[in-house]
């Protein structure tokens, strides 16, 4: 058995293993620990939790808005990650809300890029989350998002803009690519001010990056994005020029009490 996860993780580096194993790190599926001798026994599966780097904290808070019995609304800041994934795992809103508030079960119902600011809906309990989710899934919640862009007076808005978007595996942008739609995003301008303009976005489908890359194929790319028009790479301790993104409204029926609900972000773009 300790040849074998030797040979798995021989990329953790001398001392680690035996460290693990002293610290009863290897468990296996009734949480008993697994000791370094243990015989290597066929279909045994066996559980551990890999060591994470050094965060750099997210310096902003994220205040709740609204809380029942079934959810909970957060207004995330900038920078701040939804869920756990890649290199973001204890800096993330669903890690820092179920710490600070000792809710071990909170779920996201829907996920919001981690440069955009603005409104997540959590569901407190694992066996509601699905009835969010599918309202999610069958557009029956409302979202209006706010962005700050280069204005373009030759530019026609409203608009609605449909494409193909792609999202491959290790790569970080999504893109357009020919074919059948599969993203559409109602564009409009609502003010401008010099050669900045103030766009209210309203997507009908959620696809990843999706208002992002349709304001890009526009010519008018969001202000602050890495992405877009030019992937850049900023140091992950860089905070001062966040995404001008704004998930700024959420409206929907609660499928269990039937409130309607319409929640309006505290934040504001520059």
């Amino acid at each position: 058995m300790r040849g074998y996860l030797l040979g798995r993780l021989a990329a953790a580096g001398p001392g680690v293993i035996d460290r693990m194993f002293r610290e009863g790190a290897f468990v296996v599926a009734d949480g008993t620990s697994l000791a370094p001798d243990a015989p290597c026994t066929p279909g045994l599966e066996i559980w551990f939790h890999r060591d994470l780097p050094a965060e750099p904290p997210v310096p902003f808070p994220l205040p709740v808005l609204y809380r029942d019995a079934h959810i909970l609304v957060a207004d995330k800041p900038h920078f701040l990650a939804t869920t756990p994934r890649g290199r973001h795992v204890t800096e993330t809103a669903l890690a820092r809300l179920r710490r600070e508030l000792d809710l071990p079960e909170l779920s996201p119902a829907h996920r919001l890029d981690r440069l955009t600011a603005g409104l997540v809906l959590f569901v407190v309990r694992p066996e509601s989350r699905g009835a969010y989710q599918t309202l999610f899934r069958d557009r029956q919640v409302h979202k209006e998002y706010e962005a700050l862009a280069p204005y373009d007076p030759s530019l026609t808005l409203p608009r609605t803009v449909r494409s193909r978007i792609e999202k491959a595996p290790g790569i970080v942008a999504a893109r357009e690519i020919p074919g059948e739609p599969n993203s559409e995003s109602r564009i409009e301008l609502v003010s401008h001010e010099g050669n900045v303009g103030r766009y209210r976005l309203t997507p009908h489908t959620g696809r990843t990056h999706q208002l992002r890359v349709h304001m890009n194929a526009l010519g008018i790319p969001i202000l602050g994005d890495p992405y877009f028009p030019h992937l850049t790479d900023p140091p992950p301790d860089d905070f001062s020029r966040p995404l001008q993104l704004l998930a700024r409204t959420l409206s929907f029926t609660d499928p269990f009490t039937h409130t309607p609900h319409h929640f309006t972000t505290h934040r504001t773009l520059p």
